[in-house]
């Protein structure tokens, strides 16, 4: 198991985690003109850049707080 290192609750087991995607997507501003292909490419399409990563998580079993500091995978 890996343990991630959470800023309120210590170091916890990674299933207490859930995925947020991809960071750095802003919410869309006007979400109800967006057209269907609109938010496909929103909800779906994103890079796949080989190298640094950028996700969101948050401690949903624990704290409930999105993670703001940094951990690797040890790559």
């Amino acid at each position: 198991m890996l343990l991630i290192p959470c800023p309120h609750c210590g170091p916890r087991d990674e299933t207490e985690f859930n995925y947020g995607g991809q960071a750095g997507i802003a919410y869309p501003k006007d979400p109800d003109a967006l057209t269907d292909a609109e938010w496909v490419e929103y909800l779906f399409l994103r890079d796949n850049p080989k190298g640094v990563w950028r996700e969101r998580w948050v401690h949903s079993a624990g704290c409930r707080d999105p993670l703001t500091n940094v951990f690797q995978n040890g790559r």
